[in-house]
């Protein structure tokens, strides 16, 4: 059985079955209601013209350019300050380096002041940072992370060095 809304239709009287043989099922003459020239063109055609009010609803980024985005950009996702590092030093011994990068922290900022000598590993910190913790007598120490950049370029180099070493065979 054929649904229609509430109503239950039997197949054998729908509209299809009651066409069958007839050459255009009520479109008029041949081929009408039948190709790409009904719908307006294949694909994305028309979307400038007589589609225009279908780009502007449902697809009104389809013109344009896209964002620039650089391919070796870094993320900074978490931060710290070296005024909250205060709080960090009293629960560390003395003379422990403390390992910020273990902590979830990508970089160090410059903001706020520091009275103690403080050893820290970081993947990234600003010069301001950098400076003040210098000129309180501390040390830090800068560790970059393995970036998927550099593995690629480290993979690339392996394999040519590998191509190099490799006797060179004649092809017949």
């Amino acid at each position: 059985m054929f649904y229609l809304g509430d109503i239950k239709m039997a197949t054998r009287l729908r509209k299809v079955r009651r066409q069958r043989g007839s050459r255009t099922h009520g479109w008029g003459q041949m081929a009408q209601h039948r190709h790409s020239g009904s719908r307006g063109g294949t694909g994305m055609a028309g979307m400038h013209k007589h589609k225009w009010s279908y780009t502007v609803k449902y697809a009104p980024d389809h013109f344009g350019h896209n964002i620039f985005r650089p391919p070796n950009r870094t993320l900074t996702r978490r931060w710290i300050n070296i005024g909250d590092l205060a709080t960090m030093a009293e629960a560390s011994k003395s003379g422990e380096t403390l390992d910020l990068g273990s902590l979830g922290f990508d970089k160090l900022l410059g903001q706020g002041s520091l009275s103690k000598a403080l050893s820290l590993k970081i993947p990234r910190a600003s010069e301001s940072a950098v400076e003040k913790i210098k000129a309180a007598g501390g040390s830090i120490a800068l560790e970059k992370p393995s970036t998927q950049a550099e593995t690629n370029s480290e993979t690339k180099t392996s394999k040519r060095e590998k191509n190099k070493e490799a006797p060179a065979t004649a092809k017949i």
